[in-house]
């Protein structure tokens, strides 16, 4: 399929062609479901805790005997029946991340990649390069293209300049191409790809 290249003045500066192996395939919303709630998962500290018996600070003593009180057999004052006792079955640190196969991650992000051409809300840029690090600037080019939420992905490597001007605008995120995932793009509304983003992105997912 062939798309309309612009540049950063809103302009049209030629064609690209892209290929229907990756920005063309089926969209299966389980798969970006699957994908996402993967990532998130992975994403999550783990650092929850709540005190166990062992984790009390208190006497290890039987709080009254046994037998003979008319009142329920206790073993200790750190059970979770006594306030400032311990929980039972809390949550404890541990790591929230689960496998996922590595040909449904690609699948996942080829679908991602097409959902956005499907919707139409993929734009290809020639380069994302600026001559000044100036939000204000870069905030006035872009707000000719009419962008409320867009994600930026570009080479390799990200311009500087570029980089530090989008840094301070809302709801706009950068990222190098190695970095593309399917949360960021589907949390925005708008994927834009530079031409160097689009020729690695095909290589690294063919």
């Amino acid at each position: 399929m062939k798309l309309t290249m612009k540049n950063l003045d809103n302009q049209d500066v030629g064609e690209i062609e892209l290929s229907d192996d990756i920005f063309g395939v089926a969209i299966r919303p389980d798969i970006l479901a699957r994908m996402v709630n993967w990532q998130l998962a992975k994403r999550r500290a783990g650092t929850h805790k709540a005190k166990g018996i062992s984790d009390i600070q208190g006497t290890t003593k039987k709080p009254f005997k046994q037998k003979g009180g008319g009142r329920a057999r206790q073993g200790s004052l750190r059970s979770p029946q006594f306030r400032g006792g311990a929980v039972i079955f809390g949550p404890v640190v541990r790591s929230h991340a689960f496998g996922l196969q590595k040909k449904v991650r690609r699948l996942a992000l080829k679908t991602a990649l097409s959902a956005k051409q499907a919707e139409g809300k993929l734009i290809v840029l020639e380069t994302a390069h600026v001559d000044e690090a100036k939000t204000k600037l870069l905030g006035a080019r872009l707000a000719k293209f009419g962008w409320q939420s867009v994600l930026i992905i570009d080479g390799p490597t990200v311009d500087e300049n570029f980089a530090r001007a989008a840094r301070n605008l809302p709801k706009v995120d950068v990222l190098p191409q190695q970095g593309a995932n399917v949360y960021d793009i589907l949390r925005r509304d708008t994927l834009v790809l530079t031409r160097e983003a689009v020729q690695h992105l095909e290589a690294r997912l063919k």
